[in-house]
């Protein structure tokens, strides 16, 4: 299990990755930085993602949509037991955890994916990741930096 620096190094392995930090977002510091910093100021920068982090991860209207269990219309199919459960039904293992996955903020010229991670303590840690526009790939970006949140030791 890679920690701080190891998933730094794996992110920017990625094609177009210009930059990439580890910042916690409740204080807004950079815990680990590499590469290029989209301001030339890595401090700066993770002081900037984390108010966007901290408005995604606390803001209800980011939040999944509860389920009511209250919509007949919902496509729900006939369980065992006799009652009719919506096919979205809520269960545990989506209900833990951070509201939010990931943000994805473009430019003209570059992406910015911010990757929450999850911890067994109350986390407020995400990746950043800096790609160029032309050679980037951002689905492939979001599911390595998946893989490196559930990864990394803190």
């Amino acid at each position: 299990m890679p920690g701080i620096d190891e998933c730094l190094l794996e992110a920017m392995r990625l094609p177009g990755s210009l930059g990439a930090a580890v910042v916690d977002w409740t204080s807004g510091l950079a815990l680990g930085t590499i590469g290029a910093s989209p301001n030339n100021d890595h401090e700066t920068t993770a002081a900037e993602t984390a108010e966007l982090a901290r408005m995604a991860a606390e803001h209800p209207a980011f939040a999944p949509a509860p389920d009511t269990g209250t919509d007949d219309t919902a496509g729900g199919t006939e369980d065992t037991d006799g009652t009719d459960e919506p096919s979205g039904a809520s269960t545990p293992a989506r209900d833990k955890g951070l509201p939010v996955e990931d943000v994805i903020v473009t430019n003209r010229t570059g992406y910015h994916v911010l990757r929450f991670v999850e911890t067994t303590f109350d986390s407020s840690v995400f990746l950043h990741l800096w790609l160029d526009r032309d050679e980037g790939n951002l689905a492939l970006a979001r599911l390595r930096l998946r893989d490196l949140a559930e990864r990394l030791v803190l």
